[in-house]
């Protein structure tokens, strides 16, 4: 808790000198306290400058992607609910975590990877996860049936959103079911995975994996995402946002969670769909995919639609849709 309370007051004052005393009697620690949680810090790869007489400081442009970081920045009660763990790389903290809950991790843990060399998105497409963006997952347990998993993913989305924004700036909108947008491009896509106890119906554990891209990568984005893809700032990122970032999306979303059943959220959930009013290629796993134009989304979060040509409504819990060109005008029974 020391190292989490000192990296909170040095990033809070980047810029200037807090000497040991300061901290000490800042935290009601001794100086020993302090200084061994600073090197401690330094140790992890922190960036802080210790000069005599002057105290501690930390570099301008430090990007405190560290678990200590993260955590100084939640709420009480969010810290005290959740474990945050920081790697350099994994192969997909999803699938880093799946591990873990089968092995009977505690709800409330979160792994967090500065890149990941096999990220994967929906229906087991890979995810482009260079560094400089921001993955990870939240581990859940939570005592609800198979079918009310979609809410899991929606309470992540309007999460996701509210916290972009607070750290970006600009408005984010929601493309059903869970990417975010930022000015006509992707920058978020949120992977929710779920095993289910057979015997009693009941989920076992949920895994809500966000991934967010903060700056463009390096050497560009890939031909398959040119045009797609887009990233929350326009080529670099203030010092330490990907820190304030998963903190704010935790933040945001843990009480949504813990308030039960109750779909405060919907809403802004709602308030925020990109596809409402678009035509749209509707692809439904192992069937021809179809136009269709997109009608809204309703309470249960299922997107409705009108295929090309009929008059029907069709209510989509589940598929990927692409906007297209169209509508057809005519119609049929």
């Amino acid at each position: 808790m020391v190292k989490s309370q000192i990296l909170a007051a040095l990033d809070a004052a980047r810029g200037r000198y807090l000497s040991g005393q300061e901290l000490a009697d800042r935290l009601g620690v001794s100086r020993t306290a302090v200084w061994k949680a600073v090197a401690a810090l330094r140790g992890d790869g922190i960036p802080i400058q210790a000069v005599t007489n002057r105290g501690y400081t930390l570099a301008a442009n430090a990007d405190l992607l560290h678990a200590d970081a993260v955590t100084a920045l939640l709420e009480p009660k969010v810290a005290a609910a959740l474990r945050v763990e920081v790697y350099d790389r994994l192969p997909g903290t999803n699938a880093a975590l799946r591990t873990r809950a089968a092995d009977g991790a505690p709800e409330g843990l979160v792994l967090i990877a500065q890149a990941q060399s096999a990220g994967r998105g929906r229906s087991g497409r890979s995810f482009f996860s260079p560094p400089g963006g921001l993955y990870m997952s939240l581990l859940l347990r939570p005592e609800i049936a198979a079918h009310q998993a979609v809410f899991l993913t929606v309470m992540a989305a309007v999460a996701a959103a509210r916290a972009a924004e607070q750290v970006s700036g600009g408005s984010l909108q929601i493309k059903w079911v869970n990417d975010l947008w930022k000015e006509g491009r992707k920058v978020c896509g949120i992977l929710t995975e779920a095993s289910l106890d057979v015997e009693s119906g009941l989920l076992e554990y949920a895994i809500v994996g966000p991934g967010f891209n903060l700056i463009p990568p390096a050497e560009g984005w890939p031909p398959e995402l040119d045009g797609i893809a887009g990233s929350l700032f326009m080529s670099s990122a203030p010092p330490g946002a990907r820190a304030r970032l998963a903190a704010a999306f935790l933040n945001e979303f843990w009480p949504l969670y813990r308030s039960g059943r109750r779909r405060d959220y919907l809403p802004d959930y709602l308030s925020r769909q990109v596809l409402p009013g678009r035509h749209v290629e509707v692809r439904p796993g192992g069937a021809p995919p179809y136009g269709a134009t997109v009608l809204g989304v309703d309470q249960d979060c299922r997107l409705l639609v009108r295929p090309d040509g009929r008059r029907t409504t069709l209510a989509l819990n589940s598929g990927e849709v692409q906007i297209v060109p169209g509508p057809p005008t005519t119609y049929q029974k």
